[in-house]
C-alpha cells in the first residue's frame, strides 16, 4: 500500500504544475464577446498589479502549500523526515483546501453579480482533484506506515 500510495504522491509533482497552467474558468463581460481562460498563473499575475497582497495569499495556497505538501510526503515515504511530521503536512494540505474555497467563492460571487459569464473549466476540476488526492495520500500515510513496520517487525521476528 505505501509503495501504490508513493507513486500516487510522485504522480501529484507532475499533475500540480499542469493544473497551475490549466484554464480555472472562463470568464467575460458579456456573452457575444469571447470568453478569457483564466489559469492560476494568470490569475496570480493578474493580481499582482493591483493587490499584491492577495496574489502573494494564492500564491502560498494554490502554489506553495499543495506542492511544499506532496514534497513533505515523498521524504517521510522514501523515509527521509519521520512520520511525526505527518501533523505539519496535514496543516499544508489544509491551506491547498483554502484556496479551493476562495476560487469556489470568487466565481459564486461574480456570478451572483451577473454582469459577465462564467463558466468553470477542466484545470478547476484538476486542481481540485490533485488537492483532493493528496489529501488522501495524506490519511492513508500513517496507515500504510504501521502496516509497514508490523510486516517488517514480524518478518525480523521469524526464525
Amino acid at each position: 500500500m505505501l509503495r501504490a500510495l508513493t507513486l500516487a504522491n510522485l504522480a501529484l509533482l507532475v499533475i500540480f504544475p499542469i493544473a497551475w497552467f490549466a484554464p480555472l474558468m472562463r470568464a467575460g463581460l458579456l456573452p457575444i464577446f469571447g470568453l478569457d481562460e483564466v489559469t492560476i498563473l494568470s490569475g496570480i499575475a493578474s493580481l499582482w498589479e493591483d493587490e499584491p497582497v492577495l496574489a502573494a495569499l494564492v500564491a502560498l495556497l494554490a502554489l506553495a502549500a499543495p506542492i511544499g505538501k506532496t514534497i513533505a510526503l515523498t521524504f517521510v515515504h522514501f523515509g527521509r523526515v519521520s512520520a511525526r511530521a505527518l501533523g505539519w503536512i496535514s496543516t499544508l494540505g489544509k491551506l491547498a483546501m483554502a484556496d479551493i474555497f476562495l476560487v469556489a467563492v470568487y466565481i459564486t460571487i461574480a456570478r451572483g453579480l451577473a454582469i459577465g459569464r462564467i463558466e468553470t473549466a477542466w484545470g478547476l476540476w484538476l486542481f481540485t482533484a490533485a488537492v483532493l488526492g493528496s489529501y488522501l495520500i495524506a490519511i492513508l500515510t500513517p496507515r500504510a506506515l504501521s502496516a509497514q513496520a508490523t510486516d517488517l517487525s514480524e518478518t525480523e521476528g521469524d526464525p
